[in-house]
């Protein structure tokens, strides 16, 4: 056996420049023209396939917003057209299945996982609920109370309450800034016959993109794909965009009394960086890690809570959709007499942002973090697969991780404070506190 080297012999040798290439998925098109993702693995004798398909609430407006939420839950808890919903989950439990379903916004999402001797059944379950979903009545109307009790509660949680108003403030009556309401979950809206009309609207090959992983050949893969989904009528038209914000809310204090100990504060407003390989935005996400999303090294964290212990905990989001403008704000809790103090903080930290310019070496640093993590995008075949998924439904394209890394690489200091100015507008923001005021350290007014 060698020795190991010591780490003086280590640095004075030369060694071959570290290369990474990134992994891609097999792309492959099905006879009804149903994009395929693949990845053969056979380290472990299982497989996984995850369905995206394109629409959701956003996209049918808000007299379908119950009907739409409750589709993607009841694709497995309201049974299918041959099993009722006790006879499908014996099926699931039987072979081992695993799902997670779920949806929201402008999409739907099914992941199967199953040994891949279980392959063929789990498929044609999996078919079997997004095609022929029953939508029991019992199970349509349990699933209905649930959500009445949860937005009985909602108010309960100040930090769910504070999230949802200031969504609302800004995005008004958006899809953005809708929540489910007892208005939404009448009887009447909520309807097997609703949610068949919905499921007709999203459910359809038109819409879906597939991945799949694991011990699997796509020789084995392909005529079971096929099979599941010969015959799956086209959607019958096209869902419609949804519609573009308009953010009208006026900038200023806006509080929701609350007679807890401790305020839940967002301080933010729009932005108008945009996904895109665009300087700006890749100089925004270094920005974003700077003010407050990279934990205690941010400025947000180090000002508020390890200078001047107001908070707990404290940190920014900064979002860039890829059609519209996003939010950029801050979020803490404090204590309720410390809450106006917190509060003008903050502030106080985004106006400097925009005025003093980052150091270098810091700009450097997250740089440099920020590409040291890259190849953890690539730790198992799940993550490439459901990456290049979204890369297709957002429209990026499938080298998108590459030119997101040159982008980032590429960012400098001058850039992070450009995106601060371009962005940042502290006098202008919309300030939201959850909270007593009856023991906050000043009036509301104050700020």
């Amino acid at each position: 056996a060698q020795r190991p080297l010591a780490p003086r012999e280590a640095a004075g040798r030369d060694y071959a420049e570290l290369r990474f290439e990134a992994p891609e998925a097999e792309r492959h098109t099905l006879s009804g023209g149903i994009t395929v993702f693949f990845i053969e693995e056979h380290t472990l004798p299982l497989v996984n396939l995850f369905a995206r398909f394109r629409g959701g609430p956003s996209n049918l407006g808000r007299s379908r917003l119950g009907a739409a939420t409750a589709v993607s839950s009841l694709l497995r808890a309201g049974g299918t057209r041959s099993l009722p919903p006790d006879s499908l989950e014996a099926r699931l439990d039987h072979y081992a299945i695993q799902t997670a379903i779920g949806g929201g916004g402008r999409s739907a999402f099914q992941n199967v996982n199953a040994l891949s001797k279980h392959l063929e059944p789990a498929l044609e379950l999996w078919a079997e609920m997004v095609r022929y979903p029953r939508f029991d009545s019992t199970a349509v109307e349990v699933w209905r109370r649930r959500e009445l009790e949860d937005a009985r509660r909602r108010p309960d949680d100040p930090g769910r309450l504070a999230i949802s108003t200031f969504n609302h403030l800004l995005y008004g009556d958006h899809p953005v800034g809708w929540v489910l309401s007892p208005d939404d979950l009448e009887p009447t809206d909520v309807t097997p016959a609703a949610l068949r009309e919905v499921h007709a609207r999203i459910f359809c090959p038109d819409n879906l993109v597939l991945g799949v992983v694991g011990d699997v050949t796509w020789a084995e893969l392909e005529p079971l794909l096929e099979r599941v989904t010969d015959g799956w009528p086209a959607c019958t038209e096209p869902l419609p965009a949804p519609p573009a914000p308009r953010f009208d809310v006026r900038p200023g204090v806006y509080l929701v009394p609350r007679p807890i100990p401790q305020s839940t504060v967002i301080v933010g407003h729009t932005s108008p960086v945009r996904l895109a390989d665009e300087p700006a935005y890749f100089a925004s996400r270094i920005a974003n890690q700077l003010l407050g999303s990279s934990g205690f090294s941010s400025r947000l964290m180090r000002r508020v809570r390890t200078q001047a212990g107001l908070a707990y905990s404290v940190a920014s989001v900064w979002t860039t959709p890829r059609d519209t403008d996003g939010v950029v704000a801050a979020v803490t809790q404090t204590r309720a007499d410390r809450t106006v103090a917190a509060t003008r903080l903050i502030l106080d930290v985004l106006r400097e942002a925009r005025s003093e310019p980052p150091a270098a070496s810091e700009v450097e640093h997250l740089v440099q973090r920020t590409a040291n993590s890259f190849v953890f995008n690539f730790q198992d075949p799940a993550q490439i697969v459901s990456r290049q998924m979204f890369y297709l439904a957002q429209g990026l394209p499938a080298d998108w991780l590459d030119i997101y890394l040159s982008g980032i690489e590429a960012v400098t200091a001058d850039q992070v404070l450009e995106a601060f100015r371009r962005t940042l507008r502290p006098d202008e923001a919309v300030i939201l506190i959850v909270g007593d005021p009856e023991h906050f350290d000043e009036p509301p007014s104050a700020l």
